[in-house]
């Protein structure tokens, strides 16, 4: 226990408290410096984020869906779409669909009259002791499968046709339609798989017939029948879509005659991907700008818990916005980054395209030096490049050559992926432990100087604690010596 000024009078704690403040500023000195190499890792680490979203979106601009993409036009939209692939040629084609692809169904002939919140079982003229049973053809098998749905004592219509409907291997859906009373029940794909037979079968499952009140008249199950370009061939497909020459026609309706499609580039999409990307460029070039350009202020220090204490939220706010401005100015990583970055665009690409710069197809860097090498693109001179040759604006971003022919967007991948290794190496990434990267040497360092510190604050404070009550006893025992002084001579006269 530590009692003090019992003997003097004086306020033994608040003297401490003063001796240590004094004891404890190379701490609260360390203790900033480690919260400013916090910040420092911190805002490295965002660089990074920046940067690796630009390089995710490398890829995309590497690829020939980029500079290629088609768009089809179609003159019956109602009836006949379709997509094309990069690779197929600009043209028209002609399709004429003649019937649609169609799931086989069957439907209760009448109504059902069931009570559908009751258990089937026990009710009037149901009889399901054994499972339902039911068959749909296999094209894998080349044969009739059947699948057992076992019904339970509790369950009702709906839960009996949930049991068909989750079962994954069964390819049929059956519902119940309140409206006309009556359950339908259809293949989950269309097409005619089973030649000359039924797609579902039941034969005399008494489910089906008698409560159902399904016959096995099944419609549907039926191919897409259509003919394409005019080649007087009917074509069969067993689902609604089909591909032939690069294009995957969909087909909705029947159509009047011919449907004309029109294969082109879409030069707008391709426009907007690089625009895209350009915008996600400036960006990144404005996050690493702004950190070489802010205002250091060196009269604010990060703060400590003592200073925090005395200020409100919005003030803390307020220091700390200016004591972390300009926490990476001057860093040789973020500088060299840049710098790399724009040296990536200003290089020619040797390729067997019509373009080699990028001020051949409307892109140039800012001449204002403060924007940091940000990208401005001539619209109209960019969609004209992607319009006339989008094979040669993809080379000239995206040719995976080494040298002279290497690709603007290829170098500048490799600037990035160089920054990011630098600031990794410096701030490491949230899975790294101190141990793996510089500012955590530096972090380790000073958790290790702060703890010994700490310990040596321990002794000190018990040191001035035992010199205080040292003389608290020693005062104590003078005034118990002057008492007795002063009681023996008083005794005595």
């Amino acid at each position: 226990m530590r009692i003090g000024g019992l003997a003097t009078g004086m306020d033994i704690d608040q003297l401490v408290d003063k001796l240590m403040t004094a004891e404890r500023m190379p701490l609260d000195r360390m203790e900033q410096d480690k919260t400013k190499l916090t910040w420092q890792r911190d805002a490295f680490r965002d660089v990074n984020k920046a940067l690796l979203e630009l390089d995710n979106m490398m890829l995309d601009m590497k690829m020939s869906k980029t500079y290629n993409t088609k768009s089809v036009s179609s003159s019956q939209e109602n009836a006949v779409t379709a997509t094309a692939l990069t690779s197929t040629s600009n043209g028209t084609y002609s399709i004429k669909v003649e019937k649609l692809a169609t799931s086989a169904i069957n439907v209760s002939e009448k109504k059902i009259e069931i009570d559908l919140n009751a258990p089937l079982k026990g009710q009037k003229g149901v009889n399901l002791d054994d499972p339902i049973v039911f068959k749909t053809y296999n094209e894998e098998l080349d044969k009739l499968e059947p699948h057992e749905i076992k019904v339970d004592d509790d369950d009702t219509l709906n839960d009996v046709l949930k049991k068909i409907n989750d079962d994954d291997d069964i390819p049929v859906r059956a519902f119940y339609d309140a409206q006309s009373d009556k359950v339908i029940m259809q293949t989950t794909r269309t097409g005619n798989y089973n030649e000359g037979g039924k797609e579902i079968v039941f034969d005399d499952e008494r489910f089906f017939t008698d409560i159902l009140k399904m016959t096995g008249e099944e419609k549907g199950g039926t191919n897409a029948v259509f003919e394409y370009n005019n080649s007087e061939i009917k074509m069969e497909s067993k689902t609604n879509s089909n591909e032939l020459n690069g294009v995957r026609f969909e087909f909705k309706n029947i159509t009047d005659d011919n449907a004309h499609l029109i294969v082109s580039n879409d030069v707008e999409a391709s426009f907007e991907a690089i625009m895209k990307f350009v915008d996600k460029y400036n960006e990144v070039v404005e996050t690493l700008n702004e950190s070489q350009r802010e205002e250091k202020y060196r009269d604010f220090p990060p703060l400590t818990e003592a200073q925090k204490k005395e200020m409100s939220e919005d003030e803390i706010e307020k220091w700390e916005e200016k004591a972390q401005s300009g926490i990476l100015k001057g860093e040789s990583a973020i500088k060299d980054g840049m710098f790399a970055m724009r040296q990536s665009w200003y290089t020619t690409v040797e390729t067997d395209g019509a373009f080699s710069s990028l001020t051949e197809i409307g892109i140039t860097t800012s001449k204002n030096y403060l924007d940091g090498g940000k990208l401005i693109v001539n619209e109209d001179d960019l969609r004209s490049a992607l319009q006339e040759d989008p094979d040669s604006v993809q080379k000239l971003f995206s040719n995976s050559e080494t040298g002279e022919s290497r690709g603007l967007v290829n170098r500048l991948e490799d600037a990035v992926e160089g920054t990011m290794r630098k600031i990794e190496q410096r701030a490491g990434k949230s899975t790294s432990t101190l141990e793996n990267y510089t500012l955590g040497k530096r972090m380790k360092d000073l958790n290790n100087r702060i703890s010994a510190f700490e310990d040596r604050l321990t002794q000190v404070e018990t040191r001035y604690w035992n010199q205080f009550t040292a003389m608290e006893k020693a005062i104590s025992r003078m005034n118990q010596q002057s008492d007795q002084l002063l009681a023996q001579f008083g005794g005595g006269m």
